[in-house]
């Protein structure tokens, strides 16, 4: 699946497209391996809960600010985005999940997101699901 999102960064449920995909696959007992395909988005797995998704925001940002750009070496390439290397760094690249009886098998309030921290362009994710 593919993501472009509108601001440069975002937190996605993606949870209904998740169970989409293992719906069509049909597998009933197995794992399912989701992983942003880009090294400035995360695939990570919380709550759904609009204040939780802030407090990423505000503690990413103190973790990695975005400006002043100069003061990441990495950004001497012409690049902006070295703080988005690092908050991926740290929210992560990929979630696996259990599936049993044919859904995804969770803990309570547990979500799948995309998480986006140099938009604006067009990103993939990967969605695997290996079982029976």
């Amino acid at each position: 699946m593919w993501f472009n999102t509108p601001a440069r960064r975002a937190y996605l449920n993606i949870t209904p497209l998740i169970e989409d995909c293992l719906n069509e696959s049909g597998v009933k007992e197995g794992i399912l391996l989701c992983n942003a395909m880009h090294i400035t988005a995360s695939v990570f797995i919380n709550d759904d809960e609009r204040g939780l998704h802030g407090d990423f925001e505000k503690w990413l940002e103190k973790l990695a600010p975005e400006k002043p750009h100069s003061q990441y070496s990495h950004n001497n390439t012409g690049e902006d985005n070295a703080d988005a290397h690092l908050k991926r760094s740290v929210m992560g690249r990929e979630v696996v999940v259990a599936v049993t009886n044919g859904r995804l098998d969770f803990g309570p309030w547990e979500q799948i997101f995309y998480g986006e921290f140099d938009g604006k362009r067009n990103k993939r994710v990967l969605v695997k699901i290996i079982g029976e």
